[in-house]
């Protein structure tokens, strides 16, 4: 583990700054470094954040994770919205950063996260035991728009993968919907998805979880076709997308989602308490 020494000098100057870590620059390389030394299997606290202090792996994901800004206003974000004693669903877990962050601010509620490669599986349920965290469900599953088997590219870099034709492994999928249905889990109050250009397909496949139960939305797309089609297909389910600050629909198209809430009807923090019944009788 890191001495509070260390983790200063980390946390300090130009270290915070994500530009500064950047490949493409002099100072980025210059940065990166002392990184470079830091051994792939050595467990190192997150060193800034809501997670500040948390047990995390060196090489199960770029170092921004422990630094503390992989993408900090979407963590701030969610740390702001997500309430108590409220059901998450984590849709493309990778190793775990925002399972760990939904545990930590659903408290007595539950987590659930759905990751279907088994590198990313290893870690993810290596963080929860590191971190002795209980109250998230490990899905080894791909949500998609229908239940079975589909291919599954993995990137080069083994850390992220997706849905494709011309995947090498083949990998179970589901719909929220059947899960929600069949009660293999919980009503999500919210659901962060970011899975690598398939969320048009997992959006299709909750279309009756989400008329239901209304539940607040962080959407990753990849690619703008995608971006647009799934923008259009939640605001003709009475929801309206935005974009988050610092995003662009070139790049990476981060999105908050919300069910407009006209009369009577019931936001997803609201519907939470139905679910915190729910999560008494579970």
């Amino acid at each position: 583990m890191f001495s509070k020494a260390v983790e200063r000098d980390l946390t300090s100057g130009f270290f915070v700054k994500s530009s500064a870590l950047s490949a493409n620059n002099l100072m980025g390389k210059i940065a990166r470094l002392p990184l470079a030394l830091v051994p792939r299997g050595m467990v190192v606290p997150i060193l800034q954040g809501r997670l500040r202090g948390k047990h995390w792996i060196a090489g199960s994901a770029i170092h921004r994770c422990w630094l503390g800004f992989y993408e900090y206003e979407k963590q701030q974000l969610i740390s702001r919205e997500v309430q108590p004693n409220t059901v998450f669903h984590d849709v493309g877990a990778n190793v775990g950063l925002y399972s760990l962050l939904a545990a930590e601010l659903v408290g007595p509620g539950r987590v659930f996260a759905f990751e279907p490669v088994p590198r990313n599986l290893a870690y993810l349920r290596k963080h929860l035991a590191l971190n002795s965290v209980t109250n998230v469900e490990v899905l080894a599953l791909a949500v998609s728009d229908q239940n079975g088997i589909a291919p599954f590219q993995v990137e080069q870099s083994g850390f992220m993968g997706h849905l494709s034709n011309e995947g090498g492994m083949m990998v179970p999928t589901t719909t929220l919907d059947s899960l929600v249905e069949n009660g293999k889990v919980l009503p999500p109050n919210y659901i962060k998805m970011d899975i690598e250009g398939a969320e048009l397909l997992a959006l299709r496949g909750a279309r009756e979880t989400f008329r239901r139960y209304r539940p607040l939305l962080f959407l990753a797309t990849h690619g703008r076709k995608v971006h647009v089609e799934c923008c259009q297909l939640l605001e003709s389910w009475g929801y309206e997308c935005q974009h988050l600050q610092g995003t662009s629909v070139g790049d990476l198209g981060e999105v908050v989602a919300r069910f407009r809430v006209d009369g009577d009807e019931k936001s997803s923090s609201e519907a939470g308490q139905g679910n915190s019944e729910r999560l008494d009788e579970a």
